[in-house]
């Protein structure tokens, strides 16, 4: 018979997997952190501060904005490649990622654009310029994009370069403002993990075992969307070939129980689960926890959506708005941008949840993080530009 899971035990072990259960206080090990989460997803909008660096502060708020930089560009703790999106991974990790750059490699080289960005600019031009002046952005580069540009158009070094990096020839060195730098994979990643060697199976058993670690539970498809490196036949196979998973019952947050999978030391981490923190938190949009939508909706009721490419009047809620969680649920949400120049940071708009009341404590608790979501980016005045309940 299936272990049955609860759907409240179910919100705080997956809570806890992603490390929002405890008070984000205390001494800061960044690289375990990261390790802990698997993945941090990296993103260009700077709406209060870039994604990757909320991420992390929610899980330590000791955490600074260079600190992500410094692993990455100096001491090679972390490489950057791409899951569901563009991501920083753990270095040791990298040993199992050559399948993902091969997918990606081969998928990137296929398409109309790339074959015509090498005829302009060729894949040895670029890797010499690299051998030979060391790590470059895109910046050092002069192709352009011919004719009318359409959004996400790229010039031809660009698609080049990025084809070389799915494939990891090259690595990012480092990133200056944001700008990505890259080298030549050897040049930044140590050899014994460039030498190391794992058969596509063990890949494939490494990566689903994983997810799931970090998922606490999950179904199929989510071990399957949680790196975005193996594909739904994979991860079926593996499934049946593997003896040591347990299979459960999970309850959604309306009652419904439907089947999932859970890893080997499931009824330990039951035993182990603690209520998450009273602390009252604003999560990032690209926040693990609240990427998987499906997922989202179905353990907390909690309908979300980015709206950043939605054309204003077709959105919902607002541009960049932050799902605020409180213990195990979400209780609102907010819509806030930062003006450092001025020392500001403005709510513009604030929605509670239907049926969630906010009361003096409650709001104190909103006011005191958003006081320390301004320091984190160094900014005194929180400006109300809507009615605050």
């Amino acid at each position: 018979m299936a272990l049955r899971i609860s759907n409240r035990q179910a919100r705080w072990l997956w809570l806890q997997s992603q490390g929002l259960c405890e008070t984000p206080t205390g001494p800061l090990n960044l690289p375990e952190t990261i390790r802990r989460l698997g993945f941090v997803q990296l993103d260009t909008i700077q709406n209060v501060t870039r994604a990757h660096h909320h991420i992390l502060w929610s899980r330590n708020q000791n955490y600074r904005e260079p600190m992500i930089d410094q692993l990455l560009g100096q001491d090679r703790a972390v490489f950057e490649h791409f899951t569901h999106d563009a991501s920083i991974l753990p270095m040791e990790f990298y040993p199992m990622w050559q399948r993902q750059f091969r997918r990606l490699g081969e998928q990137v080289a296929g398409h109309a654009s790339f074959q015509k960005a090498i005829k302009e600019i060729g894949q040895a031009q670029i890797l010499s310029r690299i051998a030979q002046e060391g790590p470059l952005s895109t910046h050092d580069f002069d192709t352009r994009v011919e004719g009318k540009k359409q959004m996400w158009d790229r010039p031809p070094h660009k698609r080049v370069l990025d084809q070389l990096w799915y494939a990891g020839e090259l690595a990012t060195s480092h990133r200056q403002n944001f700008a990505k730098y890259y080298d030549l994979a050897e040049r930044v990643i140590p050899q014994h993990h460039r030498d190391a060697a794992h058969d596509d199976s063990a890949q494939i058993d490494w990566l689903c075992r994983n997810a799931l670690d970090r998922l606490a539970f999950g179904s199929l498809g989510e071990i399957q969307r949680f790196w975005g490196a193996v594909d739904a036949k994979e991860v079926k196979s593996w499934s049946q070939g593997t003896a040591d998973l347990v299979p459960v019952k999970l309850e959604s947050h309306d009652g419904i129980w439907r089947e999932a999978l859970a890893p080997p030391d499931i009824e330990a981490r039951l035993a182990g689960v603690s209520a998450p923190t009273a602390r009252l938190r604003i999560i990032n949009p690209f926040d693990p926890v609240v990427r998987d939508r499906n997922r989202l909706s179905a353990l907390f009721g909690f309908a979300y959506r980015n709206e950043m490419f939605v054309p204003a009047a077709q959105r919902l809620w607002g541009y960049y708005v932050y799902p605020i969680l409180e213990r195990d649920r979400f209780v609102g949400r907010i819509e806030i941008k930062a003006d450092r120049s001025a020392g500001h940071l403005r709510v513009t708009q604030f929605w509670p949840e239907p049926g969630v009341s906010w009361p003096v404590g409650r709001q104190a608790k909103l006011a005191a993080e958003l006081a320390r979501l301004a320091r984190l980016i160094g900014v005194s005045d929180i400006i109300w530009e809507c009615d605050r309940v």
